[in-house]
């Protein structure tokens, strides 16, 4: 099996691009197949080296490697060029100047549903000529054999007035001299299918094998976009995502395996995965079971590893003890600085939270605390927990009554780590002294 991912360089990678690398890589890699990287790049004001490399850095961090390539489309332009001198001396392709409106004429004369056919001319681009007779089928593993008639199909054009290629001959030309035998893309392509099986028919050569994959919608159903949040894997990075938990959510966004599991690593995946398996329908991309999905591998790296990703996404060092006390209320990596950061950066700044938890009866309360922590001469969990359910008791009042003020005194908001925990990360001379500031406010 050879299969290829061939994406055009106009920008960070969608996450529809990368399933769609996905699932070609599994292809590869579960059949000890050949995973084949091309870059469309005729488009040359888009196709920057700039977006080239968001195509190679979304694959790297991804861990989606390539056997072959990076292959520029470009670089191929002169064999291109020649396939279109040898239709055209093979009279399988013509010139024509026909524009639009032409075709529009034609079929205003002929019907509808009759392919156009126009007549040679000394220039103007070239069509590839489409017998009247016969069909051709489409054999997609996915969406089943589609036939398309030839008498309905219009001559396709495949190359410019001057010789230069077009984006339907290239294509083909391309999987042909790779020996793709397996294209797997978005279902966007359809269109373009039977254009590029003519023009392999034309050429004497046989078609590889199709599988249109189904677009990716948000969760309103329509077309995924940045208006869904993350549209792009550079995105998802910077979300704090991880690239093993993507590679899970991804692979399950049109295909199911028979056990129906949602936790499949990627080993399994490889093992595991099928085109015939794919649907044909519309998967959603929903940003909240990606984030849940993301919160279990997180907590399976263990704390070490954890703390290791953290420190390379933070560019922070020495988080450890602040990793350990966080990484059961985290689901992304971004999430960690808003949740501990202030055991680094001093306590911020939640007017709202300090105006509800350190009125008059919070500061009274955070006196009481502040005695009997003053008190505890070993300065660990359960000793701070002991001591500060002593303060509940006493004063008859609910845990969170004593133990907001608290939370909000050392991290300036309501959110933080459990609160023993935090205490005990500070340690007893930044938490009094964090304590001993909030109530002289």
């Amino acid at each position: 099996m050879r299969v290829r991912f061939a994406p055009s360089p106009t920008g960070q990678l969608h996450i529809g691009g990368a399933r769609t690398a996905l699932y070609n890589w599994l292809l590869a890699r579960g059949s000890g197949g050949t995973f084949v990287l091309r870059i469309e790049d005729t488009d040359r004001e888009r196709s920057t080296p700039e977006n080239v490399e968001h195509i190679l850095d979304a694959l790297d961090w991804l861990g989606l490697d390539f056997d072959e390539g990076p292959i520029f489309q470009t670089a191929s332009e002169e064999r291109h060029r020649a396939v279109v001198r040898r239709l055209l001396d093979e009279d399988r392709a013509y010139r024509s100047t026909a524009t639009g409106d032409d075709v529009k004429a034609y079929k205003a004369i002929h019907g509808d549903d009759r392919g156009f056919r126009g007549e040679p001319e000394a220039q103007g681009a070239v069509r590839l000529r489409v017998p009247d007779d016969g069909e051709t089928t489409i054999r997609d593993v996915i969406r089943g054999d589609t036939t398309f008639r030839h008498v309905h199909l219009d001559d396709p054009v495949i190359a410019r007035a001057d010789g230069s290629p077009l984006y339907n001959l290239a294509v083909a030309v391309d999987d042909l001299d790779a020996g793709i035998t397996h294209v797997v893309r978005g279902e966007d392509h359809i269109s373009n299918t039977p254009k590029q099986v003519l023009v392999l028919e034309a050429l004497g050569e046989r078609a590889p094998l199709y599988a249109h994959l189904p677009l990716l919608h948000g969760p309103d159903g329509k077309k995924l976009s940045k208006r869904h949040g993350a549209a792009s894997v550079q995105d998802l990075r910077a979300a704090g995502y991880l690239p093993e938990a993507i590679r899970n959510y991804l692979a399950l966004l049109g295909w199911g395996d028979a056990d129906d599991e949602t936790i499949i690593p990627t080993d399994e995946l490889v093992r595991r995965f099928a085109l015939e398996r794919v649907s044909k329908n519309p998967a959603r991309f929903d940003e909240q079971k990606l984030r849940w999905m993301n919160g279990r591998y997180l907590r399976e790296l263990g704390t070490d590893e954890l703390t290791a990703r953290l420190e390379a996404f933070t560019g922070h060092s020495g988080l450890r003890e602040a990793v350990a006390i966080s990484e059961e209320k985290i689901q992304t990596l971004a999430d960690f600085w808003p949740l501990a950061g202030f055991i680094f950066d001093g306590p911020a700044d939640d007017p709202k939270a300090r105006e509800k938890w350190l009125g008059e009866d919070g500061r009274a309360t955070l006196g009481v605390v502040r005695e009997a922590l003053g008190a505890v001469q070993d300065w660990n969990v359960p000793s701070l927990d002991a001591a500060l359910h002593r303060v509940i008791t006493a004063r008859e009042a609910k845990p969170r009554d004593v133990f907001q003020p608290i939370r909000v005194a050392l991290a300036g908001t309501a959110v933080s780590p459990g609160i023993f925990e935090t205490l005990e990360v500070l340690g007893r001379e930044q938490s009094l002294r964090r304590i001993d500031t909030a109530l002289q406010r």
